[in-house]
């Protein structure tokens, strides 16, 4: 990630256009003055949500629930391919 550098006076002059671009992009600039850098970056305060989040619900049985009620799963169970 490459960090822009400005000097304090073209830091103050473009102030909220900087300031606007950290924030929507996270870049963070380096600001100069009397020979010393200053940093400026995002805290992040969220939460980061998990990948798990951005998963769409779906439906998880196709047709009637009351149908696989009475299934003898003895039937369907294969000792040897299970486990």
């Amino acid at each position: 990630m490459s960090t822009m550098r400005l000097t304090a006076a073209k830091f103050k002059k473009n102030i909220d256009e900087i300031l606007d671009s950290v924030l929507s992009n996270g870049k963070p600039v380096e600001i100069e003055r009397k020979g010393q850098i200053l940093k400026l970056v995002p805290v992040k305060t969220k939460i980061k949500k998990g990948k798990l989040m951005n998963l769409e619900p779906h439906d998880t049985i196709v047709g009637d629930p009351e149908s696989i009620i009475h299934i003898d799963w003895l039937k369907e169970w294969k000792e040897e391919m299970n486990l």
